[in-house]
């Protein structure tokens, strides 16, 4: 006798069958296999550009923001202030991107066969992690040169990224859900991804703001960034209060971003 699986929406606020996110954990992580082996396919330096692009970027940083405009740094050297903001940043802003298109980049998957559709912007969030730890070798390699001594904080660290992926995948729910119906978001995510560093404490520390420093904390990465760095810096006091709007904010975006998402995933296949 054939075994019928009848498919119906979900009861509750949210949606989420967690027993069958756990029974699809194995297509979860062969979404995260194939995405990383089509980042790399046909790369000259594979998996090392998951360290050069925040390398780079830290370069020109240095160059342009710590030599030439003096931006403060906390008493740290620029490089390693820079790159340890960047560190997660990359992470971020990569994770976003890729589930923003995740969606459309999968629309013959979508139309063809079932399957908690929430894996699909889950993976893109995902995979970046492995991007981070390859990154967070040159981390170390700044620590030796500048003499930085790792302290009790940087335990702490895993607390910071796993929130900065709730972050991500929050915003990426959004995105992924609203550019199966409006194209123009693939378009445009880039583009604000690229202001936001600008009212992000990435290339400058949060102090800089002065009293207006309360506006910098209601974007949820100011304080994730801050509590990053001195993590892994030990060059400051952790701003509690900080993380905590932090926190808070990404809550928030994370619970409404997967209510929208199941909320509309319903007419996915018919509209991708």
């Amino acid at each position: 006798m054939d075994h019928i699986t009848i498919i119906k929406p979900r009861k509750g606020l949210i949606g989420i069958d967690l027993k069958e996110l756990i029974r699809y954990r194995e297509l979860l992580f062969t979404f995260i296999k194939r995405d990383i082996k089509v980042r790399y396919k046909q790369t000259v330096i594979g998996g090392l550009w998951a360290i050069l692009q925040p390398f780079l970027t830290m370069v020109v940083f240095t160059v342009f923001f710590g030599n030439m405009l003096k931006i403060e740094s906390e008493g740290v050297p620029y490089a390693i202030f820079s790159y340890s903001g960047l560190l997660l940043w990359t992470y971020f802003t990569n994770s976003v991107s890729n589930a923003s298109n995740s969606m459309i980049t999968n629309s013959n998957l979508i139309s063809k066969i079932y399957f908690p559709r929430i894996l699909i912007p889950l993976s893109a969030t995902l995979v970046g992690l492995i991007d981070y730890i390859i990154a967070s070798i040159v981390v170390i390699g700044l620590m030796i040169y500048y003499q930085f001594l790792p302290k009790i904080n940087i335990v702490f660290l895993p607390i910071i990224v796993f929130f900065t992926w709730m972050l991500a995948a929050g915003i990426g729910f959004w995105f992924s859900a609203i550019n199966v119906k409006y194209r123009d978001v693939r378009y445009a995510v880039p583009f604000f991804i690229q202001l936001l560093i600008f009212i992000t404490p990435v290339i400058y520390p949060v102090s800089i703001a002065g009293k207006y420093t309360w506006l910098l904390s209601l974007n949820p990465m100011t304080g994730f960034i801050e509590a990053h760095r001195a993590m892994i810096l030990g060059h400051q006091i952790i701003n509690v209060q900080l993380i905590g709007i932090s926190i808070i904010l990404t809550l928030l975006i994370f619970v409404t971003g997967l209510m929208y998402f199941k909320f509309v995933e319903r007419y996915f296949a018919d509209v991708i």
